[in-house]
């Protein structure tokens, strides 16, 4: 279930416990990967050496970064989550899990639920999400096969 928008502390008090919010998919593509690994000088072999990764990896290829994915969060909870405030910002995160790994050309996509919600002020609200990333075909559908991260994202809305 969804709660249609969510433009007030009381909408947010609301859709926590209920409402659930899916994003699109995104493909994790090698070109992604190099700009990451780029970004955050982090080019371990096993995410941009597609030759030594087929050969020697034991996912046979390349595969994501953790953070890579991690970082994805954000942009997902815009896509998704009809949230309207005056200013939001990512506080932290908390239990963050990489459960199996993201193959190079898997395409992701993450749930949100709201698992706490605390009042800030009279206008803010501090939000726990609780954030399931799974890859298609690979975690949904409770097949046995685990997630590719779950989190608990914090973030704070003044509305």
């Amino acid at each position: 279930m969804s709660v249609a928008s969510l433009t007030s502390a009381a909408d947010v008090f609301a859709a926590a416990g209920v409402a659930r919010y899916v994003s699109d998919w995104t493909t994790i593509d090698q070109a992604r990967v190099n700009r990451f690994a780029d970004a955050t000088d982090d080019h371990q072999w096993i995410h941009v050496d597609a030759e030594r990764a087929q050969r020697d990896s034991p996912f046979g290829g390349t595969i994501a970064h953790g953070f890579l994915t991690l970082s994805l969060v954000p942009m997902w909870l815009a896509q998704c989550v009809p949230l309207t405030a005056r200013l939001s910002v990512n506080y932290g995160l908390n239990r963050v899990r990489f459960m199996s790994p993201v193959r190079v050309g898997t395409r992701l996509r993450a749930i949100f639920a709201i698992d706490d919600v605390k009042e800030v002020t009279a206008d803010s609200v501090q939000v726990t999400w609780r954030v399931t990333i799974e890859g298609e075909g690979e975690s949904e559908g409770g097949h046995g096969a685990k997630p590719a991260c779950v989190a608990e994202f914090i973030t704070r809305h003044t509305f």
